[in-house]
């Protein structure tokens, strides 16, 4: 710069003194020398990191390269799809109705494909008309209070803003929800009206699915009558093709490098060994477990108080938030398989989509041996669904297996009844069906594509981060029960986490996973009181909230009535965080703890008993101190019977009709002043 500002530097300023010219003339050389020098050293420098570096650049592109492939229309038209099935889901049956209905279309002579709304852009939609005899179905669940999944928010907030016109679309949509929710099947219901509102075309009802009743029936009586709507609207014959239609290829591997195979990964390969923030339901955070006790001091249950470290990870959470863990089968399940299909398990193999166009190149990652398949990406505990069993008939070699399997799988009321008696209710896994079927010996990586993935389980944390910001605590019952068939059922995740002890070293206390933000908070004032109803385990949240108060406390704020209403069955049995609650109460912060025991007594007492009692301190504190209503627990029956007796304490001291009490709890849910963590 200061280069710049000399006169000898500026043409029109001449001197006729030669010594000055000659000066000037070093001076540029000298610039123009080191210049060059500057010039070639960093020249070498930049392309010597380059040499380096290449070997990464095409990685960088493939990553890149989906997020230009945003529109399902140009990939419809580019492989020669009619039908595109979206799913809306959180534990993965949406997305399994999805991928069932996109086979079945090519029975009718058309081409489905099943997509995830979050890969794609929706306001394509009305272009789907380009396409002829094209079709859009919507397999939607519904999430936590009429919330959508995570993989349709996106989708959902389109459709609330969009003015498009859908005119030329054509669709139809099954639900996905659980009756003893307050906002049944809201999601499905709000697609399908505002489809409608924006000039889409239903060519067949809406289907509402119930998880309470029977969901894998509710969908087969929906397809059974939508496919022949379809074929009435396009005027297209069913082609009588029922043939099973393998959706992935085995590739085994006899000679891979270990390195690049997973060995229980969720996304990226190595994830676990080279952790890197942020962590996700693709990317978990494995969490050393540094707790790990009994909170019970009898009976034949086990519940359970787990402490996560989550130090050095950045993962932050909120009192109410849930944790996500991924859990593994349990090895004896996973080696008895293996036994019965004669499979060495340990062979390493992967399942390579047919369809070379698809978005799933894989049903879990590969490459991966059956071992770590059938142990952490695979659900072998779960009664398998009807086309499961449909897919694995033709491996029956005794007729009347055979027969029985197809029976089961059909849409017949007799077949339906089976399926419901055999499997269902006598929660048959699959590898209660191997053993009950000694002729049945499938392919074992047939069986692999076939199963469901297993899913994160969601646990209500029970810690604040004001208190704890480098752990996440759980409270858990294992589940353990006896099958009509006299076998022992185990939950996977439970029972899984039971084993987690704590150690310094080994991968043995080690727990896959990450949080997941809810609606479930603390009012924004602390000074406003809160009623918290939580039976059982569904205290968790509720420790958290009254330690966040406690801490509020000690920094000098207002804190409101803070109310407990909790249940166990005996006094001396199952009383959950007994100490920590008599403390809170010594201290203060937890103003009124009503404790029901259900079983110490003749008459069975339940939370909703004791919120009765207190009834006119219930209203005074909702009336006046504007409290917060907060329910966590049981939804079929505890969540609904607190409800109700809400619905007669507002009637009663607010002096309303039942339909102006149900409206003014209605509304309270509305504000955010009751809310619900509830599971059934």
């Amino acid at each position: 710069l200061t280069a710049m500002g000399d006169p000898s530097m500026d043409p029109s300023i001449s001197s006729p003194d030669s010594t000055a010219q000659q000066e000037s003339l070093f001076s540029m050389m000298d610039v123009f020398l080191i210049s060059l020098i500057t010039g070639l050293f960093t020249y070498w420098f930049f392309f010597r990191k380059k040499k380096e570096e290449v070997p990464d650049l095409p990685k960088m592109q493939s990553v890149a390269a989906p997020a230009r492939d945003s529109s399902f229309i140009e990939k419809m038209k580019k492989t020669g799809r009619n039908i595109v099935v979206f799913y809306g889901s959180q534990t993965g049956t949406a997305e399994e109705f999805a991928n069932r209905l996109s086979k079945d279309a090519h029975r009718y002579g058309l081409r489905g494909m099943a997509a995830d709304p979050e890969e794609y852009d929706l306001s394509d939609l009305s272009r789907l008309s380009e396409i002829d005899k094209s079709l859009a179905v919507f397999c939607m669940a519904t999430y936590g209070e009429g919330d959508p999944t995570d993989n349709a928010q996106d989708f959902y907030d389109w459709l609330q803003e969009a003015d498009a016109d859908l005119s030329g679309l054509r669709f139809a949509v099954f639900g996905l929800g659980n009756k003893t929710y307050e906002h049944f099947n809201a999601m499905g219901k709000y697609v399908d009206k505002r489809l409608e509102e924006l000039g889409a075309q239903r060519i067949f009802e809406l289907g509402l699915g119930d998880d309470d009743g029977n969901l894998e029936e509710d969908f087969i009586t929906w397809r059974e009558q939508f496919w022949p709507a379809v074929c009435e609207h396009f005027g297209v014959e069913a082609t009588g093709e029922e043939s099973s239609i393998r959706q992935y290829e085995l590739v085994v591997h006899t000679d891979v490098n270990m390195n690049k195979v997973y060995t229980g990964e969720m996304g990226r390969l190595k994830s676990y060994e080279n952790q890197k923030p942020p962590f996700d339901a693709k990317n978990p955070f494995l969490a050393q477990v540094t707790e790990n006790r009994k909170l019970n001091e009898g009976g034949e249950r086990h519940l359970m108080h787990l402490e996560l470290d989550i130090s050095n990870s950045k993962i932050r959470y909120e009192s109410g938030d849930h944790v996500a863990v991924y859990p593994a089968n349990d090895s004896s399940l996973v080696n008895q398989i293996g036994e019965i299909l004669g499979t060495d398990l340990d062979t390493v193999m992967s399942l390579n989509n047919l369809d070379e166009e698809s978005n799933k190149k894989h049903p879990f990652p590969c490459p991966t041996s059956y071992r770590t398949a059938l142990t952490y990406y695979l659900d072998i505990t779960n009664p398998p669904r009807t086309n499961v069993l449909y897919e694995l008939a033709q491996y029956a070699t005794d007729a009347g297996e055979q027969e029985r399997l197809r029976k089961m799988a059909s849409s017949a009321a007799e077949g339906k009844a089976l399926y419901l008696s055999w499997v269902v209710e006598a929660r048959r896994n699959i590898l209660a069906i191997l053993q009950d079927m000694p002729s049945l010996r499938p392919p074992i990586d047939h069986l692999c594509e076939l199963l469901p993935r297993l899913q994160a389980r969601y646990y209500s944390i029970a810690s604040s981060s004001k208190v704890h910001p480098n752990s996440i605590h759980i409270c858990a019952v294992t589940v353990e029960y006896e099958t009509k068939t006299g076998r022992m059922n185990k939950g996977v995740a439970t029972n899984w986490l039971k084993n987690k002890v704590p150690d310094q070293n080994g991968s043995s206390s080690l727990v896959p996973m990450y949080v997941r933000k809810s609606q479930f908070r603390l009012p924004f004032k602390p000074s406003t009181p809160v009623i918290m109803i939580g039976p059982g385990t569904g205290i968790a949240p509720f420790i958290g909230f009254i330690q966040e108060r406690a801490w509020l406390k000690q920094q000098g704020k207002e804190v409101g009535e803070t109310v407990l209403y909790y249940g166990c069955r005996r006094e001396h049995e199952d009383y959950l965080y007994r100490e920590e609650l008599a403390r809170f109460q010594k201290e203060g912060v937890l103003t009124q703890l009503n404790v029901a025991f259900s079983r110490d007594q003749a008459e069975k007492v339940y939370v909703q008993h004791l919120l009765k009692k207190n009834k006119e301190n219930v209203w005074k504190l909702i009336d006046e101190g504007m409290a917060h209503i907060y329910v966590c627990g049981d939804a079929r029956n505890m969540a609904r019977d607190v409800q109700n007796t809400f619905y007669e304490i507002v009637s009663e001291f607010g002096n309303m009709s039942q339909p102006q009490a149900v409206d003014y709890v209605k509304k309270l849910m509305t504000k955010g002043r009751y809310s619900l963590d509830v599971w059934s």
